[in-house]
């Protein structure tokens, strides 16, 4: 039951990002922001009863922000030079390379 309302839950903020979009650019764009995908992961854990799992998967999420700008950046600067969906598949390999640099780089020192 837990997986159905998570889903029911994703499927209506991806509704409503396609509704909005349909009445300009600045609300579908500002919408993800909202953690709704934080909060899910952030009771998952804490269901667990753990303190410090909370924690931890607070600063992990806190640790994607510069991802998501960085992805976000790559977006803005790359559709000048191509199409949207290629514009999204670079934007996208950056940003895993921004997450792997910030979980792998403290690994290795």
């Amino acid at each position: 039951m837990d997986i159905l309302w998570k889903g029911v839950v994703g499927g209506l903020l991806t509704a409503l990002i396609v509704w909005l979009s349909k009445r300009g650019n600045v609300l579908p764009g500002i919408l993800p922001l909202f953690p709704i995908f934080a909060i899910i992961a952030l009771i998952v854990v804490g269901a667990k009863g753990s303190v410090e799992g909370f924690k931890e998967a607070a600063l992990a999420g806190a640790k994607t922000i510069p991802a998501y700008l960085a992805f976000l950046a790559a977006c803005y600067l790359a559709i000048d030079h191509m199409d949207y969906r290629m514009a999204l598949v670079l934007a996208l390999a950056v940003w895993v390379a921004v997450v792997l640099t910030a979980f792998l780089l403290p690994r290795w020192f």
